[in-house]
């Protein structure tokens, strides 16, 4: 039996982040998606919302933490896993962004195994299937 492919939302303004989130997320079996700013993500979200989504914190347009208010207010907005990925630092911006519904946090740079190890965190993937995808 195949289950479903599991999609993810991509949220940065610099696109070589983005291209390299997708060809990771790939990898680990998802069917990735991009915005490339927090408004662009939400009307990407009332369409269709993903199963998680990887949230750059500062963006033009819509910032991550704005993004991120605005889904949980939003209709099915509880709904997606929410990781911030930011070169942001800041303890009490952590806390803030986990205060407004972010599931987890990672820190850029990242790589395939702190993405994969990541999402298994937030059951996102089994164990089993992160394993297997970095075979």
């Amino acid at each position: 039996m195949k289950t479903a492919t599991k999609t993810c939302l991509i949220v940065d303004d610099s696109k070589m982040i983005r291209r390299v989130a997708t060809r990771i997320l790939r990898e680990l079996k998802f069917e990735p998606s991009e915005a490339g700013n927090g408004r662009e993500a939400l009307d990407i979200c009332k369409a269709s919302m993903p199963d998680a989504i990887l949230l750059d914190w500062n963006m033009p347009v819509m910032d991550g933490l704005s993004f991120l208010k605005t889904l949980r207010n939003s209709s099915g907005g509880s709904k997606p896993v929410v990781v911030f990925c930011t070169a942001e630092r800041d303890i009490i911006k952590i806390a803030e962004a986990l205060d407004a519904g972010a599931d987890e946090y990672i820190m850029k740079p990242f790589d395939s195994d702190i993405l994969g190890s990541k999402f298994t965190e937030v059951g996102l993937l089994g164990q089993d299937r992160y394993a297997q995808s970095t075979l």
